[in-house]
């Protein structure tokens, strides 16, 4: 009697904790946490010259707008010759809005717009980062993009736009990130540039680096 009794208490012991492991995975996948989750992919420029330069960025933060022209310059001056990528990072613990912005951006990358929402996100800031409801604000965006706004809405609200945005932020961490921006020139966290020249300087530095030792 005594050892079944004690074969049936294991049971539910183990029973328990199946159960409690499921829950834990459950509330993992639910949060964004998919161990299937892929990077974010979006680039600009062909990088002839084989070098990339990564920002992690946050859509809500005054820093990041700030630097938006900047990065227009870079884009502007080195062309194909090298890789842009950002990457999101969102701050969601000062900005409340952020979580927002970067899943519109992302919804806008699957109708391969995501750069002309980055624009506009960054261009207008002021025009929602402090909205107590972004949302409306984020579908004129897409409108005016010309987005399909029913598959727009449904991709903001995707469990696998969540999937990515996170996945980007580990990422960042990884290599050091905890603040933005953030930028990463061929795998290393660099001292943000003050202006076109120390960041042209560091790139320029990036790109002869690659050119075979004579």
């Amino acid at each position: 009697m005594n050892n079944r009794f004690a074969i049936i208490l294991v049971a539910l012991i183990l029973g328990f904790g199946g159960i409690l492991w499921f829950n834990k995975k459950k509330t993992e996948n639910s949060s964004g946490k998919s161990n299937n989750a892929q990077l974010s992919q979006h680039t600009l420029g062909a990088g002839n010259k084989k070098v990339t330069l990564i920002e992690y960025g946050d859509f809500q933060c005054p820093a990041c707008a700030q630097y938006f022209p900047l990065i227009k310059q870079i884009e502007e001056k080195y062309g194909d010759d090298i890789t842009f990528q950002f990457r999101n990072f969102p701050l969601i613990q000062i900005h409340n809005n952020a979580m927002a912005a970067h899943r519109a951006a992302e919804a806008a990358a699957n109708q391969n717009k995501f750069f002309e929402m980055h624009d506009a996100l960054y261009g207008q800031q002021k025009s929602w980062a402090d909205a107590s409801n972004p949302t409306p604000i984020f579908e004129s965006f897409a409108g005016q993009l010309g987005l399909n706004l029913e598959q727009y809405k449904t991709d903001v609200a995707s469990a696998k736009t969540n999937d990515i945005i996170n996945a980007d932020i580990a990422e960042g961490k990884k290599i050091g990130a905890n603040s933005t921006p953030t930028f990463v020139l061929d795998g290393k966290k660099i001292d943000n540039p003050n202006d076109l020249a120390d960041f042209s300087k560091l790139i320029d530095e990036a790109i002869a680096a690659k050119k075979p030792t004579p």
